[in-house]
């Protein structure tokens, strides 16, 4: 009994620490979601050559969907006229990070690897995308396939008004959306409580060392496992707070939610096994040397091995943190109720 109440305990402080940031990260994705139509980003990611891939990579950083969610965002591109590479851009980009995830970094983290993560994930991206117009491009002249977008205009003729669409925005992101990220994220804040309760405070360090090696490891453990950027972002505190070094830490972040092994096969079905090998060797490589560069970058700056990481909030928390996990708990609770009602049906990938 008391070790679960040891896990409750760590795992409330991280969602105490974080629950204000998830739903200010959810009613941003609302806000995305109400004032960017989807005509435009076809527009601009269609056609080939390097800036639709450019474009791709740096549109999939702020939009929440994971590994498996941006599949089928990625094969409407596809069918849009969008190439292998803008395609390939974005499938890494926008499941290694997104506005709620970047949120939660910046609760459970700190304000540096707030902007390398996505800095990150955009490189990744972008290189995946040149690399995979240059040795497995399109067989079709041209390169992408030949379905025609929806003009703007036509857009704006048939725009609801600005309240409307907002509405709709923030009634998709904490519903639909939250459906989706909501359930994951807090089995991530369970898992960061069962580390912080089994792992003495030096534990991955002494286990795995530092440099190389924990970031392989952690690669090892990402590429596989299905687990979304924003319920990544808990665990990998967790385990920087037990040793982990930040490097090692940004891989997992990098590597875990860009791949899993279910969502490996549709990109191959989808790309090529040639395009697919370019996908998988840019999220190892980049993860491994933003890794590498961030651990030189935090040990230029003094940092400690595990010191950058926030600590509990549990003595600082206030009303506004308790009433903001309540509200996070309330409303997750409420899409898991609505799934079990008759007729009731599971949301869509995050």
């Amino acid at each position: 009994m008391s070790f679960i109440i040891h896990v409750f305990n760590e795992s409330w402080a991280v969602l105490l620490e974080s629950a204000p940031f998830m739903l200010f990260g959810f009613f941003l994705a609302g806000l995305l979601k109400a004032l960017v139509p989807p005509s435009l980003m076809t527009k601009h990611l269609g056609g080939t050559g390097p800036w639709p891939v450019l474009k791709a990579a740096l549109v999939g950083v702020p939009i929440p969907l994971c590994s498996c969610g941006v599949l089928p965002a990625a094969a409407g591109l596809r069918d849009a006229g969008a190439s292998k590479g803008a395609a390939t851009a974005f499938m890494i980009s926008t499941p290694e990070t997104g506005v709620d995830s970047i949120a939660v970094n910046w609760a459970l983290l700190d304000p540096l690897m707030t902007v390398v993560r996505p800095v990150a994930a955009f490189v990744t991206g972008a290189l995946a995308g040149v690399l995979v117009n240059r040795f497995a491009p399109d067989e079709t002249p041209g390169g992408a396939r030949p379905k025609p977008l929806i003009p703007l205009d036509a857009f704006a003729a048939r725009k609801p008004p600005l309240l409307t669409r907002l509405r709709a925005g923030l009634a998709y992101s904490f519903g639909e959306m939250l459906a989706g990220i909501g359930r994951w994220f807090l089995l991530g804040v369970l898992v960061a409580g069962l580390i912080g309760a089994l792992l003495p405070a030096d534990g991955l360090e002494r286990a795995l060392g530092t440099g190389l090696w924990p970031m392989l490891a952690m690669l090892a453990l990402g590429i596989p496992l299905y687990v979304c950027a924003t319920a990544s972002t808990p665990i990998a505190a967790a385990l920087a707070m037990k040793g982990l070094s930040p490097g090692a830490a940004l891989v997992f972040l990098l590597a875990g939610p860009a791949t899993n092994a279910a969502g490996i096969t549709v990109v191959a079905r989808m790309l090529g096994l040639r395009a697919t090998g370019i996908y998988l060797a840019c999220i190892a490589g980049c993860s491994l040397l933003f890794g590498l560069a961030v651990d030189a970058l935090y040990l230029g700056l003094g940092l400690g091995v595990s010191g950058w990481v926030h600590a509990s909030v549990e003595e600082a928390a206030g009303w506004f943190a308790y009433a903001c996990a309540a509200l996070l708990l309330g409303l997750v609770a409420r899409q898991e109720i609505k799934k079990l009602r008759p007729g009731g049906r599971a949301p869509r990938p995050c």
